[in-house]
């Protein structure tokens, strides 16, 4: 009988072979500032696919040239962006992961030349530059863009698409009181701030009827912020637009500390799984395969979601394989290795 890590799980008609996911992580590696796929990220993405991860998401990649973290993220805001990600999708799937891409927009975030934007014009820090307050029309369009980026996505051939609402950019600023501060219909209740991605989410599923995720940041750490109670009504919302998974991370909309400790957001995933009835993956100083399963098995969350651990060690399905007395298949070529 295997473990819930290793069972594998269904998201809509997809099935995942087991229950780890790489998170989003970005490599800031287009070096042309093109936005497009260079030779790391065919080398980044396909390791961790032979290492035995069941569902690969795509870094950050951005709707428009405005909403770059950096000039060095990779971009979909372009046909020509296509081409590469369809090869990219292409090994990842040929070494036997699905496929994932984040969709996002950097909002004030945004370390570019020229004019950002955000839901109001705060920055982030003292040290970043002040957004331009989205007008309507700028708002229209950043949601058009969106879109688009679902029809290139699935056109590049991605099994799954996750929509960047955490981690203090766009969708967690409109999100979050701290950071939104307008007065017209984007602004002001949780309704009011939930408007400009349950836009985005009702958009997106007119060009995609895949698995859709969220990201979400599910505490500010900040007394007048948001906490996990206050996702747990806007995962509410998501799951009645037909959001299948929430993936729950936290903080990064303001400056703040944060207390980290291993698992340290499983909690929040938690409250979400149980408040709004939604699948859950969990993030956040995850190592082992004991602590894994014990998240599973105790219904906290649905799936795993590994960031540092699997840059630190691309094999970490079978290193959480060997902790559990776990058979895994190996990749042919390295069964006598394995």
């Amino acid at each position: 009988m295997k473990t819930k890590l290793f069972e594998p799980y269904k998201l809509k008609s997809l099935e995942l072979k087991n229950r780890i996911v790489m998170a989003p992580m970005c490599m800031y590696s287009s070096h042309n500032e093109d936005g497009k796929v260079e030779n790391w990220h065919r080398t980044h993405y396909v390791s961790r696919a032979v290492g035995g991860t069941g569902l690969i998401i795509q870094e950050a990649t951005a709707v428009t040239p405005q909403g770059r973290i950096s000039p060095q993220d990779l971009g979909i805001w372009s046909d020509e962006h296509i081409e590469g990600l369809s090869e990219l999708v292409g090994l990842i799937k040929e070494q036997g992961a699905k496929t994932g891409i984040q969709l996002a927009h950097a909002g004030r975030k945004a370390v570019l030349d020229g004019e950002i934007l955000a839901p109001s014009a705060i920055p982030f820090n003292d040290e970043m530059k002040t957004p331009k307050e989205m007008t309507v029309k700028d708002i229209d369009e950043t949601i058009e863009a969106f879109i688009k980026g679902a029809e290139r996505a699935k056109k590049a051939g991605f099994d799954v698409i996750e929509i960047h609402g955490a981690h203090g950019y766009l969708i967690n600023e409109f999100l979050s009181p701290l950071s939104n501060k307008r007065t017209d219909e984007y602004g002001g209740s949780a309704e009011n701030r939930y408007r400009f991605l349950q836009r985005v989410i009702d958009g997106v599923k007119e060009v995609w009827d895949g698995p859709l995720l969220v990201r979400v940041s599910a505490k500010d750490y900040q007394e007048e912020g948001l906490d996990a109670e206050d996702y747990v009504l806007f995962s509410t919302w998501m799951k009645e637009q037909g959001v299948d998974l929430i993936d729950v991370s936290s903080g990064a909309v303001v400056p703040a500390r944060i207390p980290v400790y291993p698992g340290y957001q499983v909690k929040l995933a938690e409250t979400i799984r149980t408040g709004a009835d939604i699948p859950t993956g969990a993030v956040g100083l995850i190592t082992s395969g004991l602590q894994a399963e014990e998240i599973l098995q105790n219904e906290r969350a649905d799936l795993i979601f590994l960031g540092r651990e699997l840059l630190r060690n691309p094999y970490w399905p079978r290193t959480a394989a060997n902790e559990l007395n776990e058979d895994i298949e190996a990749p042919k070529q390295y069964e006598r290795g394995w």
